[in-house]
């Protein structure tokens, strides 16, 4: 077995159960929080032509996300999930705090060639994000930060300063 740390798409398990062949409602561990990143669309997912999230070192920040407890024999469609192999996203291991403990050696992924903006993700994207979110059981101001910066970009396709992801 092994943590993952999902902070996009992956946070819904109905989504994550589509590349991975299985249910995943049971690996999850719940809701967690990764200190020292921001969130940021630096990914442009090219089946789906739009951007994809991916976690940015920031001390002043925190990511909210989904920690699952994983069998190892998923490991390799989750890389595949996230194009490893292609060199779209690579594995990170990291610290999360879930239900007020740690875990040490969590694995996430972040983008490998981040673009230089963020891009706006799609419709598809924004509804399986917030589907995973809310479903998850993250705070909600922190939905509502993720909602209205998926929103902004969406409508005017750059990052407003001002909507920041924090928690």
């Amino acid at each position: 077995m092994f943590y993952y740390f999902a902070y996009g798409s992956c946070m819904c398990p109905v989504d994550l159960k589509r590349s991975l062949g299985e249910s995943t409602h049971a690996y999850v561990v719940g809701p967690a929080q990764l200190r020292g990143y921001r969130l940021g669309f630096y990914h442009r997912n090219r089946k789906r032509d739009c951007g994809a999230l991916d976690i940015v070192p920031d001390v002043n920040r925190t990511v909210h996300g989904v920690l699952y407890r994983l069998p190892d024999r998923l490991g390799p469609l989750l890389d595949d999930r996230e194009g490893v192999h292609i060199g779209c996203y690579r594995r990170e291991t990291i610290q999360v705090e879930c239900q007020g403990r740690y875990y040490n050696t969590v694995q996430t992924y972040s983008v490998v060639d981040k673009l230089p903006v963020e891009l706006a993700p799609n419709d598809w994207y924004f509804e399986v994000v917030m589907r995973g979110a809310i479903a998850c059981g993250l705070p909600e101001s922190y939905c509502w930060q993720l909602f209205n910066h998926m929103s902004h970009l969406q409508t005017y396709s750059q990052p407003d300063e001002t909507l920041p992801l924090v928690s």
